[in-house]
C-alpha cells in the first residue's frame, strides 16, 4: 500500500481499531452479503444490460493512517467519466449518472461492494468516507484539521453522512468534518456505531436526497454523540 504524502505523520500516532469493532463489521458485512447476493447479481445486471463498461468501479482513496487503497463501488456512472475532468464532485444532477446509477445513488445500493473492503479490513462499516488522493491533498491544505479524519478506518457510511449533504464545496466538508471529529472521539461506542447504521437503512428507505443541516446546527462547538444524531 502507497501513503499519502500529507498523511504520513499519522503512521506514528498508534492507530489502532477495536476489537469490537473490528467483529461488528466482519458480522454485518458476511450476512448482508450471504443474503444480498440475488440483489448484488441483479444490480449488475442491470448495468450491464444498460452501458457499456466494467459493472464494478474502482478507484484509489486514502483511508486509515493515511494508507491507500482501491475501494469498490457499482459504476453509476458512463464509462470514463472523469477522462476530461479528472477528479471532481457529482453534482445531485450529473450528466454523467445513467439511469440504473440514479437509482443506486438514491438508494445508495451502489456502495454495496465496498462490503468487500470490509471484509479486507480497508474499510470499516461506520467511519469517515474516505476520499481521493488528489482532493485529499487540495482539502488538506485547504481544511485546517482535515487529516485528522484518517485516525479511524473510514467507513462506507458515518456520522456526517447521515447528517448532511455531499461533499461539493470547502465549506460543506468543513461542516462535515465537526461530524466526523464528533464520532472520532467516540470511536469504539457501539451503539453509536449501531445508531448510525439505523439511520443510514432508514436513508436507503427514504430513498430521497439528505437535507442541509441548518446552520444554526453548526456553530463552532464541539457536538456531543447525542446532539448529532438528533434531528435539526
Amino acid at each position: 500500500m502507497q501513503i499519502a504524502p500529507s498523511q504520513q505523520k499519522l503512521l506514528r500516532s498508534g492507530c489502532e481499531t477495536p476489537a469490537p469493532k473490528r467483529i461488528l463489521d466482519i458480522s454485518f458485512a458476511l450476512i448482508v452479503l450471504t443474503i444480498g447476493l440475488p440483489v448484488l447479481c441483479l444490480i449488475a445486471l442491470c448495468i450491464a444490460l444498460e452501458s457499456r463498461g466494467s459493472v464494478l468501479f474502482c478507484q484509489e482513496r486514502v483511508g486509515f493512517c493515511g494508507r491507500t487503497f482501491r475501494m469498490y463501488k457499482f459504476r453509476s456512472m458512463v464509462a470514463d467519466a472523469e477522462r476530461g475532468t479528472g477528479p471532481v464532485w457529482s453534482s445531485h444532477s450529473d450528466p454523467r449518472v445513467t439511469r440504473v446509477g440514479g437509482i443506486l445513488r438514491r438508494t445508495h445500493l451502489d456502495e454495496l461492494p465496498q462490503l468487500y473492503n470490509v471484509l479486507r479490513g480497508d474499510m470499516s462499516v461506520v467511519g469517515p468516507r474516505p476520499e481521493r488522493p488528489a482532493l485529499v491533498e487540495r482539502l488538506s491544505r485547504l481544511v485546517p484539521g482535515y487529516d485528522d479524519r484518517w485516525a479511524v478506518l473510514p467507513g462506507i457510511t458515518g456520522l456526517a453522512q447521515v447528517r448532511h449533504v455531499y461533499d461539493q464545496s470547502t465549506k460543506t466538508v468543513r461542516q462535515k468534518l465537526r461530524y466526523d471529529r464528533c464520532y472520532i472521539r467516540r470511536q469504539g461506542s457501539f451503539g453509536l456505531d449501531l445508531k448510525i447504521m439505523a439511520a443510514t437503512v432508514a436513508l436507503m428507505l427514504g430513498a430521497g436526497p439528505r437535507k442541509p443541516t441548518p446552520a444554526i446546527a453548526l456553530k463552532p462547538r464541539s457536538l456531543t454523540g447525542k446532539e448529532a444524531l438528533s434531528k435539526p
